[in-house]
């Protein structure tokens, strides 16, 4: 009688299961972790003093998931530094974001459905090594620098007044767990709506149809952006020659500037202001619009960087035409027995959520600001406080004071992104009823 094979078992289902959350937490961590190096190295914080950049890439991290990354330091009794920065380099955010998604689905493939509790049990693993690792990054996000104030001449002044400026950053422990916690929740929501391979407990699989169509077809429009800001962006390179800064700013910040150009275009606004220098090159009509002579705050809209730029106005029929587009791909996605009107309003939905994210996304503020006695410092050491933190270059080239700030008018943004969505969903909607949904069956083939 032949004896039954037996095959190795596997790990235990505890066991596996944290395995595979370990997974999806590293895949994240070193798909960020790669992108920000690169990025950094390109825009020259490789030459930060003191090994200072193992702990610049982990800042970059904690802002990429939403945290805050604080500077303080002084110069005796006669200086004080006062900074903090929240921005998140959205490339590194977006790298990160797909790589854990794709691990995560990877886990269910060839399952239409799963249990509720499976599910929220995934969820609850990947969540509790999360944090773990927030944890360790902001511990590992803190570096002080020691920066000379210029010449000899300068430097003989300073010592003799005792002013030997020190200038430290750390990541702020609960904003950057607290609100990476909250990314990560993101990632997994924004996850099941787009992507029809991951399976839904059996309650919610009757809204998936309702839910992924328009949620896919705008995931892609930001996709679309972000070609066409790659392609701009190698364009750049080679013709103007600063091929360094403007691959940095590609790995670094890319969506921040494309997505920004995808609300403006639907007629959002921003307000924003920048006073000394950014170390990274951006748009000159969006640099101009933001350096305003008083200081003040500036609204940057389509007319604003048109003044700068007249090519700007084809923000318009650019957003436009990637809306009617994705909404004429989710209509044929859906059944053809859905009405237009459920088409349009949620398409409606999707791009004001959508457009609400992308603004949450690009908010900038960023300040530095190094004071003698009191007295500010001049302006221009934004720049080395971004290279510091972002990858500008040396931080250590200089000081003074600066500020960036980016923030946007979701009040006005999100309704008319919705107008927007109703508007194109109705029409794609319209254009879809003449072609074959997804899944029907030609009638000559019945």
């Amino acid at each position: 009688m032949q004896q039954p094979t037996t095959r190795a078992a596997g790990p235990p289902g505890a066991v596996r299961g944290w395995l595979d959350a370990l997974a999806v937490v590293l895949a994240g961590l070193v798909a960020m972790a790669a992108v920000a190096a690169l990025g950094l190295w390109l825009a020259g914080a490789d030459d930060l003093p003191d090994g200072g950049f193992p702990a610049v890439l982990a800042a970059t991290l904690a802002l990429a998931v939403g945290g805050t990354v604080e500077l303080d330091g002084g110069a005796g009794d006669f200086a004080a530094v006062g900074a903090g920065i929240s921005a998140m380099p959205l490339s590194v955010s977006v790298v990160g974001a797909v790589a854990m998604a794709e691990v995560f689905l990877r886990q269910l493939r060839f399952r239409a459905v799963a249990g509720g509790g499976e599910l929220l049990g995934r969820i609850g693993r990947t969540v509790l090594l999360w944090v773990l690792a927030l944890v360790l990054l902001t511990l590992g996000a803190r570096h002080s620098f020691v920066v000379p104030l210029g010449g000899d001449l300068a430097q003989s002044i300073g010592g003799a007044l005792g002013l030997t400026p020190e200038v430290g950053f750390r990541a702020d422990g609960p904003t950057t767990v607290g609100i990476g916690l909250a990314w990560l929740l993101v990632v997994l929501a924004v996850t099941f709506a787009v992507s029809r391979r991951a399976p839904l407990p059996p309650a919610l699989v009757r809204y998936q149809l309702a839910v992924r169509p328009p949620a896919f077809a705008l995931w892609l429009v930001l996709l679309a952006y972000l070609a066409i800001g790659a392609v701009a962006g190698v364009l750049t390179a080679i013709v103007h020659g600063n091929a360094r800064q403007t691959l940095a700013v590609v790995l670094l910040a890319l969506p921040d500037l494309v997505w920004l150009a995808f609300g403006i275009g639907l007629g959002a606004t921003w307000h924003g202001r920048l006073v000394g220098g950014l170390g990274l090159p951006v748009p000159k009509p969006l640099s101009a619009v933001l350096r305003t002579p008083g200081g003040g705050p500036a609204t940057i809209d389509l007319g604003t960087l048109a003044e700068q730029d007249a090519r700007s106005w084809w923000l318009l029929p650019l957003a436009a035409a990637l809306l009617l587009a994705a909404a004429f791909l989710a209509a044929r996605r859906a059944p053809r027995t859905v009405r237009l009107w459920r088409h349009a309003v949620r398409f409606a939905l999707a791009t004001a959520v959508t457009v609400l994210l992308v603004g949450l996304w690009t908010r900038v503020d960023a300040d530095y600001g190094l004071s003698v006695l009191g007295v500010g410092l001049g302006q221009g050491g934004l720049g080395d406080l971004l290279g510091a933190v972002l990858g500008g270059g040396n931080p250590l080239a200089g000081l003074g004071g600066g500020s960036l700030s980016l923030r946007p008018v979701l009040w006005t943004a999100v309704p008319l992104a919705a107008g927007w969505g109703l508007l194109t969903g109705a029409l794609g909607a319209l254009l879809a009823t003449r072609v074959r949904h997804r899944g029907e069956v030609p009638a000559d083939a019945e």
